[in-house]
This record gives structure tokens, sequence and C-alpha cells, in this order.
């Protein structure tokens, strides 16, 4: 399968100039910038915050009743979220002053036994949403000086840097379109997906700038390498996503875990959109750069 698709990306990518290539990555960035843009415009933030970052209650407990039961039971109160995890259901509320939160946690305790509770001040959520932009902002930077020294050229540096860039903004657009909070969880994924972005680009940008052959043939053997490699993570990340989201459909007690299924999930339109980005946009730009006139010759031989 992933040489069929390597095989007709070749063949599209070989059959159109550099404009086309980057025109299909670039809208796709632009459109997913809008959305978080308006999703910023509209709600003070480009993501739905989870618990973590906005604060809140987390209540667990030992009950037979359903999760619909208990939104229902609890409507009078900001509940966000019930859900079944085994023999236990799991209720997430958002912030509330501290008399709610007394009377919430006193009806809880009264009526359910083996109750945990978990509760995040808005402030500390707060510090939490600047620490996680910080570490996204860090790594990123990072990257990009790496990558700087590697290639010593501003263009290719840019390309890699570019392509990364629009693969976790297309994976935040996603994360809005598909209702996924913002959580530590999801947040390791898009760090993760960082590295997985750069390993591709960094594979092609190496190959056109350093080894001998055509251009044409670089590409086609650095696309050969790479869609491989990331074909084999995408595999084990279906299958993450599958058994952490369906459980139930092999052993009807087993729940969803919905923090393995949103960071599979995020990774894998991550890496999807890291394929087009990688070897339509990072393609193209690396194309063009190696083809103009004052390099004629040196990296096409």
């Amino acid at each position: 399968m992933a040489t069929g698709f390597t095989d007709f990306l070749d063949s599209f990518v070989k059959g159109h100039d550099n404009r086309q290539l980057l025109a299909i990555p670039l809208a796709v960035f632009a459109v997913s910038l809008a959305i978080l843009l308006v999703s910023f415009a509209s709600s003070g933030s480009p993501l739905l915050l989870g618990m973590e970052f906005q604060g809140g209650t987390q209540i667990s407990m030992g009950t037979t009743d359903s999760p619909a039961e208990l939104e229902e039971l609890y409507s009078d109160y900001p509940i966000m979220d019930a859900r079944q995890a085994g023999n236990r259901v799991i209720m997430q509320f958002g912030v509330m002053d501290n008399e709610e939160q007394r009377q919430l946690e006193d009806d809880v305790m009264g009526r359910y036994s083996n109750v945990e509770i978990k509760q995040i001040g808005p402030v500390y959520g707060k510090d939490l949403q600047v620490q996680a932009l910080q570490a996204l902002l860090i790594s990123f930077i990072g990257m990009a000086i790496v990558v700087f020294l590697i290639f010593r050229s501003p263009v290719p540096s840019f390309a890699v840097v570019l392509s990364a860039l629009s693969d976790i903004v297309i994976a935040a657009a996603f994360m809005r379109i598909a209702g996924i909070e913002l959580s530590l969880g999801t947040v390791a994924a898009l760090l993760m997906l960082i590295g997985y972005s750069v390993d591709s680009d960094i594979l092609l940008t190496n190959r056109v700038l350093k080894r001998r052959g055509t251009v044409e043939e670089k590409v086609s053997r650095a696309m050969q390498t790479g869609i491989t490699m990331t074909s084999t993570t995408l595999a084990a990340l279906v299958v993450m996503y599958v058994v952490s989201t369906f459980p139930y459909l092999v052993i009807p007690s087993f729940t969803q875990i919905t923090l393995l299924s949103q960071i599979s999930s995020v990774l894998i339109i991550g890496l999807a959109a890291d394929l087009m980005n990688t070897w339509l946009l990072n393609t193209g730009i690396l194309r063009w750069y190696v083809l103009k006139p004052e390099f004629r010759g040196r990296f096409n031989r």
C-alpha cells in the first residue's frame, strides 16, 4: 500500500510545477490558520481548553448510574462531561464559586461511595497555559536553530520550519473542529509532532542538497524512504486509536481511553498533514531553490 501511494505521489510531484505543488498545502495552511483566528476572536482562545488550562473539578466515583443520568442529576452545576470508566463514572465540571463547590462535593459524597475529587483553580490553569505555550515556542525555536545550523542556508531551513509550522497549525485546526480539548496530553502530541515532521523534512533536504544525482532522482529516493517511515508510524497510531477508542467492541466491559484516543487522533492528522507538507510544500520550495541559475550544476548532477 505504501509503495502504491509512493508511486502515485512521485508521479504527481513530477507532473506538476513548483507553483502547483505549493498551492495545495498553502491553501490548507491558510484555511487552518483562519479557523484558529476565528476561534480566538470569538472565544478568546484558538482551541478548546481542557480542565488543566481553565480550571474546574473532576469527580470520579463508583456507581451503577449511567453518565446520561448523572448529567441530568447534576444539570444545575456547570457539568461539562460525564463518561464511564470501567465500574466508575468520571464527571468534569467547570469553575464554580466556593459555596457551589462545597454543595456539589457534599451532594456527591452523600450519594456515592469511593469518591475521588480533583480540583484545579483558574489561576493555576492560567499558569499551565503559559507554561504549555512556552514549551511549544521553545521547542519550535530550538528546532529552527538546529535546522539552520545543519544546512547553513536560509531557504532550505525556512522550508523545513514552514512545513513543521503548517503541520502544527493543521493539527490544531483539526482539534478545534473535532472538539478535542487542549490538555497536557494533546500538548505532548503537538510537541511530538514537531519531531516527527522535522524528521522527514530533514531527510528530504539532506538528500537533495548533499547527495549526487538529478533533483528528481534524489526526491524520488527520499520519498521512498520517508513515506515508508511515516507509514509505519501511522499504522501504529491507527492501531492505538482503534484500541483506545473502540475497546468495548471486543470486550463490552472496557471503556474508551479518552486521552490516548485524542493523542493518537491528533498525531494521525498531523502526520497526514506532514505527508502533504513534506512532499509538496517542502519539495516545491527546494526544487525551486536548487534549480536557480546560480546553482546550476551544483545540486543537479
